[in-house]
């Protein structure tokens, strides 16, 4: 095994009392009496850690996040996440018929406050000038952009990023990722990006942990400075490791 790779470790150092931690041990996920998806699966993610979950299709990972976000329920293993939690899915999911600073402080408790604080968070993803146009009329950026602001204005411990830029085009695409960089930079809650892009894993990521068939095969830490650089020897090293653990020659 490379050096830089290792096994996800059995035994945590994190108690259930470590607020914004997120642990899970043994996960098994299957579905109607079938293989399992997630197998006995152990995770651990710090308080303010930023890791990039990568896998082929079919690994497990859109799964893991359901679990951990609630969605899908637990009945083999344990999980615990901080109840202040925030998902951006890959499509924006904005009610069309309710203008943006609407949206973004859905299902909370808007009192007078709602449009300010709409309007704040707006501002911190530069959409502050579409705070009352209607979803349909922006663009996926855009789009992408509002949702980030409606996971924020929770003020999430931890938030999950579910492959949020992949319809995005190759420039915006870009951008997000350095949008994403400085909101984690300035909130530090715990993140989890599920992505199949192992350039984004190296520009936004502590670790890249890489899935095959329901266990964590590899966990690979990224020791370097922000802002990263596709240029850095340390950058083109840490991909070609990357991209081995997931069974792709860099040639």
């Amino acid at each position: 095994m490379n050096a830089l790779l290792r096994p996800a470790p059995e035994e945590f150092s994190l108690s259930r009392q470590d607020n914004g931690a997120v642990r899970v041990r043994g996960l098994t996920r299957r579905f109607n009496g079938g293989p399992p998806i997630l197998d006995r699966l152990d995770l651990a993610i710090f308080p303010g850690e930023f890791v990039a979950l990568l896998g082929r299709s079919g690994s497990g990972k859109s799964t893991l996040l359901r679990t951990l976000s609630g969605l899908d329920p637990v009945s083999e293993g344990q999980v615990f996440c901080p109840k202040g939690q925030a998902v951006v899915f890959q499509e924006s999911r904005l009610l069309p018929w309710k203008r943006v600073w609407q949206n973004v402080v859905l299902g909370q408790d808007k009192g007078k406050d709602g449009r300010d604080r709409a309007e704040a968070v707006l501002k911190e993803v530069g959409l502050s000038h579409r705070i009352d146009a209607w979803p349909l009329t922006l663009s996926g950026g855009e789009a992408q952009r509002a949702a980030l602001a409606r996971a924020l204005v929770r003020e999430p411990e931890f938030l999950m990023l579910d492959e949020p830029f992949a319809a995005l085009d190759a420039l915006t695409r870009l951008r997000m990722q350095q949008l994403v960089a400085a909101l984690w930079s300035k909130h530090r809650c715990a993140v989890l990006l599920v992505t199949h892009d192992v350039d984004e894993a190296l520009l936004l990521a502590d670790r890249a942990v890489v899935l095959d068939a329901g266990r964590i095969r590899t966990d690979l830490k990224i020791p370097l400075d922000r802002p990263r650089h596709h240029a850095d020897p340390r950058f083109v090293h840490l991909r070609s490791a990357l991209l081995e653990s997931l069974g792709v020659h860099d040639d």
